[in-house]
């Protein structure tokens, strides 16, 4: 068993039924990425666009891929028909751009939306009460060709785990507020938080979708 498997066995058994894990690939060499594969792991993200369509080809068509950074508008329809998720909707502009390339593409495209509650101000995202107030408008009825799945969002980079824990606990609040406020929307399950240092944290705070990828692969290799 290979380093990448035994990282990978050894996450999972930390895992609670209905959490699942993003192999987080961005930096990592495509036979890293098969190591994994070959381990059973299927869910893969980028951040990078150009790095997504280098791999994407090369990896076995059963691969789900979650584009996970910041995107720009202007690369959303190279990856749309390319990817499982897009993990990182930060603004409305961005969202519109997703909705009409993905009507081009015949497809829905599944969307988590981020919030933003760290205190780098380099995070991207909606503010919690900027996204509550999307939904609760109704905004969100006006995109046709988009599956609203749930949130992202990232805690503070910082050793203060308090401040972690309720960075965490934000996030989770935010999408119970959405619910509460826009009762007829459906499917929007999904809370995305939690990285290889602090994923258990992220899972205690509510996290059923976590982003790991130094625990799996290692230090990256830019």
């Amino acid at each position: 068993m290979s380093g990448i498997a035994r990282n990978i066995e050894s996450i999972l058994s930390t895992l609670p039924q209905g959490v699942e894990m993003v192999a987080v690939s961005k930096f990592h060499p495509v036979e890293a990425l098969r190591e994994a594969y070959d381990a059973g792991q299927r869910l893969f993200g980028e951040s990078r666009q150009q790095e997504l369509l280098q791999k994407a080809p090369l990896m076995p068509d059963d691969v789900r891929w979650h584009f996970i950074g910041h995107l720009q508008t202007n690369k959303v329809r190279s990856i749309i028909d390319k990817v499982a998720m897009i993990e990182s909707v930060d603004t409305e502009r961005l969202l519109r751009v997703i909705d009409d390339e993905a009507w081009r593409a015949g497809l829905k495209a599944n969307v988590l939306m981020q919030v933003h509650v760290a205190r780098e101000e380099t995070k991207f995202g909606f503010l919690p009460e900027e996204l509550v107030a999307f939904f609760a408008e109704g905004r969100h009825e006006a995109y046709t060709a988009v599956n609203f799945r749930g949130i992202m969002g990232m805690a503070s980079n910082t050793d203060d785990i308090d401040r972690v824990r309720r960075d965490f606990e934000a996030i989770a609040a935010c999408r119970r507020s959405i619910l509460a406020t826009a009762p007829g929307l459906t499917g929007f399950d999904i809370v995305s938080m939690g990285m290889s240092h602090d994923y258990p944290l992220a899972i205690e705070c509510g996290a059923n979708l976590v982003r790991i990828g130094t625990a799996i692969f290692g230090e990256r290799e830019y």
